[in-house]
C-alpha cells in the first residue's frame, strides 16, 4: 500500500507559537503511511526559531500573487458556475464583518491557486487544515471546485471569536477535530448535518521532556516561569498587577517571561510604572532547547489567560502541557480547555481569569503548600503522559485519516 498524500493547509508559516502544528506534521509524516506537503496562505513575519521549523520550512508552498492570478482565471475558464457559487456564498457569509470580507475575498484566489495544483496531479489528496478561519475556507473551496476533501482542527480564536460560515465549512468537511471538550460542545451548536467533530489534544513528546518532580521552595526565591506570546489574552498584565499587590509569599516571585510579541513594549513600561524590573525579565522568543532548560530550572509554572477586548481568548496551551511535561507545579485559570490539564487542586491551581487579585491569592496559596506541591507534579506527569502524549494524538489522527479516506493501491 502506497503513503497517501495529506496536505497541511495553515495561513502562515512558520509561527514562532505554533510549533505544535509542525510537531504534528512531521509525527504524521514519519509514521510512513501519509506523505505530509505543508501549504500556507500568506507570508510569515516570523523567522523559523526551531529546527522542526527550518527543515519543514524549505517544503512549504506558498502560491504567488502571479499564482494566485492564475488559480483564479483556471477556476473562472473551467469551473465557472462553481466559482461564481463560491464568491457569491462568501460574500454573503462574511457580509456583516466587513474587515474579514476583505480577507476571505483574498483567500479565494490564494485557495483557487492551491486547488488548481492539487487537481493537476492527478492522484488523490486530502487537505486538512489548521485553524477554522481562513485555512479552512480554503479547503472548502478546494472542495467546491476540484472535489478535494477536506478536514480542519479547531483552536481557540477560530471559534471564540470569528465564526465566519462555521455551519457551512463543518456541514462539508469529512470530519473536524477540536482540542477540548469545551470547543466540542461548542462546535456542536454549528453541526446541522452531523459531521463527526473529534477532541484530539495538540499533543507534545513527552519522553523529550524531562520529568524533575518538584514543589515549590520552602524559603528563598522562588522562580516562576511563562511561555507565552505576548498577547491580551495571555494576561502578563494581571500577572504582573497581581505580583505588585505583594505579600510575604508573592514577594519571593522571580518572574522569567519566555515569548514575543506586540505588546513587549507596554508590558515593560508596566514593570517600571509597578516597581517590579528587578523581579521580571523579557527573554523574548527561544529555541524549544532553552524552554526546556527553563523549564528544568523554574519553581513554578503561570499562565495567566484571559478574555481579550476582542473575545480571543485560549483553546487549551501546549505550554501548561509542557510544563506538567517537566513536573513544574502550575497556575492557571478557569478559562475554556484549561481546566481539562490543571485540574483545580488536583494538578495545579486556578484563579479566576483577569482578576489580579484572585490570582495574587492563588500564588500566594501554592507558595504556601511548599514542597507539598509535588503532588501536582506527579499527578500533572502522569495526565499528560495519559492524555496529552503526541503519540497518542498521532494514532488518533492516522484513525481518522484511515477512517474517512480510502486506501490507495500501490
Amino acid at each position: 500500500m502506497s503513503r497517501r498524500d495529506v496536505v497541511y493547509l495553515v495561513s502562515r508559516f512558520p509561527v514562532t507559537s505554533e510549533t505544535f502544528i509542525v510537531r504534528e506534521i512531521e509525527a504524521l509524516d514519519r509514521s510512513g503511511k501519509f506523505h505530509v506537503e505543508i501549504r500556507s496562505l500568506f507570508p510569515s513575519p516570523d523567522e523559523p526559531v526551531h529546527d522542526i521549523a527550518r527543515r519543514w520550512s524549505r517544503h512549504l508552498v506558498r502560491p504567488t500573487a502571479r499564482d494566485a492570478a492564475t488559480g483564479l482565471a483556471w477556476a473562472l475558464l473551467t469551473r465557472p458556475i462553481a466559482v461564481m457559487s463560491v464568491l457569491a456564498t462568501v460574500t454573503s457569509g462574511y457580509l456583516r464583518r466587513p474587515p474579514l470580507l476583505v480577507r476571505a475575498l483574498t483567500t479565494v484566489p490564494i485557495a483557487c491557486a492551491h486547488a488548481r495544483d492539487l487537481a493537476r496531479r492527478g492522484r488523490p489528496c486530502h487537505v486538512h487544515a489548521h485553524y477554522a478561519t481562513y485555512p479552512a475556507l480554503a479547503a472548502w473551496v478546494c472542495r467546491r471546485l476540484a472535489g478535494i476533501s477536506y478536514s480542519f482542527t479547531v483552536h481557540a480564536h477560530d471559534l471564540y471569536v470569528d465564526m465566519s460560515m462555521l455551519d457551512r465549512k463543518i456541514a462539508d468537511a469529512c470530519y473536524v477535530v477540536t482540542i477540548s471538550q469545551y470547543n466540542r460542545a461548542l462546535l456542536e451548536q454549528h453541526n446541522s448535518m452531523g459531521t463527526p467533530i473529534r477532541v484530539v489534544h495538540a499533543g507534545i513528546d513527552v519522553g523529550a521532556y524531562r520529568f524533575r518532580a518538584r514543589g515549590v521552595p520552602a524559603e528563598g526565591e522562588v522562580r516562576a516561569l511563562t511561555v507565552a506570546s505576548l498577547q491580551q489574552y495571555k494576561g502578563h498584565a494581571v500577572l504582573l498587577e497581581a505580583l505588585a499587590m505583594g505579600g510575604p509569599e508573592v514577594d519571593r516571585i522571580t518572574l522569567d517571561l519566555i515569548g514575543d510579541g506586540v505588546l513587549r513594549g507596554d508590558l515593560e513600561a508596566l514593570v517600571d510604572r509597578l516597581g517590579l524590573r528587578d523581579r521580571v525579565r523579557f527573554l523574548g522568543s527561544c529555541s524549544e532547547e532553552a524552554v526546556r532548560a527553563a523549564l528544568d530550572a523554574a519553581d513554578l509554572f503561570v499562565l495567566p489567560s484571559i478574555v481579550a477586548d476582542d473575545g480571543q481568548m485560549e483553546g487549551l496551551p501546549v505550554a501548561l502541557m509542557e510544563a506538567l511535561a517537566c513536573g513544574v507545579p502550575a497556575v492557571s485559570t478557569k478559562l475554556s480547555g484549561i481546566p481539562e490539564i490543571v485540574v483545580d487542586g488536583v494538578t495545579g491551581l486556578l484563579a479566576t481569569p483577569g482578576d489580579a487579585a484572585s490570582l495574587n491569592a492563588t500564588l500566594t496559596a501554592m507558595v504556601q503548600r511548599g514542597t507539598a506541591a509535588v503532588e501536582f507534579a506527579d499527578a500533572g506527569r502522569a495526565l499528560v503522559s495519559r492524555e496529552f502524549d503526541l503519540r497518542e494524538s498521532i494514532a488518533a489522527l492516522t484513525g481518522l485519516l484511515d477512517e474517512y479516506l480510502p486506501p490507495v493501491a500501490s
